[in-house]
């Protein structure tokens, strides 16, 4: 397991961004908002949320510690990839960790088809709207 396997991981979600941050963090992001960590220095750490319940069974783990900074928003750190969760695992938990995120994110800023707008069902305005015909406000009354 490596950087490039866990970029491909989290590029494959909708509406990722990555950037380096503190000089040698590559961070995933969904709207702006963090759900994973990867140290672009040997040994590369990782770090992601996780559920309460997850957290707790996590940082049981030998090689997984609460991530430091962020581990009272629920962080858990794998001090050195690929040494303690497996591929599919870690797969899950990323996923897991960008749901976690996009379920805080307002219903405007969540990426694919709940996001999008114009549904292509037709409202009718109110007959005292400005802009409503005469005919709708003659309907009224």
């Amino acid at each position: 397991m490596n950087v490039d396997t866990i970029s491909a991981i989290c590029r494959a979600l909708p509406g990722v961004t990555e950037d380096v941050k503190w000089a040698h963090d590559l961070c995933f992001c969904v709207a702006g908002k963090m759900f994973t960590v990867i140290s672009l220095e040997r040994p590369h750490a990782i770090a992601f949320k996780c559920t309460p319940e997850t957290f707790a069974e996590m940082v049981e783990r030998e090689g997984i510690i609460p991530a430091p900074y962020l581990a009272r928003h629920l962080w858990v750190q794998e001090q050195a990839l690929g040494e303690t969760l497996e591929r599919r695992e870690l797969d899950a938990l990323i996923t897991t960790a960008y749901a976690l995120v996009v379920a805080t994110l307002p219903k405007a800023r969540q990426p694919g088809p709940a996001a999008k707008t114009g549904t292509g069902t037709k409202t009718t305005p109110h007959p005292r709207a400005r802009g409503a015909t005469t005919a709708a406000r003659t309907r009224r009354k």
